[in-house]
């Protein structure tokens, strides 16, 4: 028995030296894949929040001014049925002095974007409320006349 075993053993001293090629199962090349596909699932789905969501339709009005916004996230919506939202949350006129009291004392720039079918008196009574709140830096929200941006 011992001369049968002998005889198998290869030059490499193993039973498989000769022949070192293993079979490829498919599905080890597709595995890599997979993980990477999995990670930049989780990747976009932490990242993914690019902007916030309006709580309803504003539709700024056209402006031929070629200056951009700053880079300040805060902003005040007014909706064309007179609606007021600030931070994302929709709000009472009286309740936006106290909403606003924090990031007034830091300075903040403030954005206002109010709907090109809002009456005027409801845009001045925001802006008031917001000058009683101690803002005083505020940019009016437009899109570029022709663009639609």
């Amino acid at each position: 028995m011992s001369v049968l075993n002998h005889s198998r053993k290869s030059a490499g001293g193993g039973l498989f030296a000769a022949g070192r090629h293993r079979e490829r199962n498919s599905d080890e090349g597709i595995i890599p894949l997979i993980n990477v596909v999995f990670l930049l699932l989780i990747f976009f789905m932490l990242a993914g929040k690019l902007s916030q969501i309006d709580p309803f339709e504003v539709t700024p009005p056209d402006s031929a001014s070629e200056s951009l916004p700053d880079g300040s996230t805060l902003t005040v919506l007014v909706g064309a049925d007179g609606r007021i939202a600030f931070d994302g949350k929709p709000m009472e006129l009286g309740a936006l002095p106290a909403a606003l009291e924090a990031h007034a004392r830091d300075g903040a720039v403030l954005r206002l974007k109010a709907d090109q079918q809002a009456e005027a008196d409801r845009v001045i009574e925001v802006m008031e409320s917001l000058r009683a709140a101690g803002i005083e830096k505020l940019s009016l929200l437009t899109t570029k006349t022709g663009t639609g941006e």
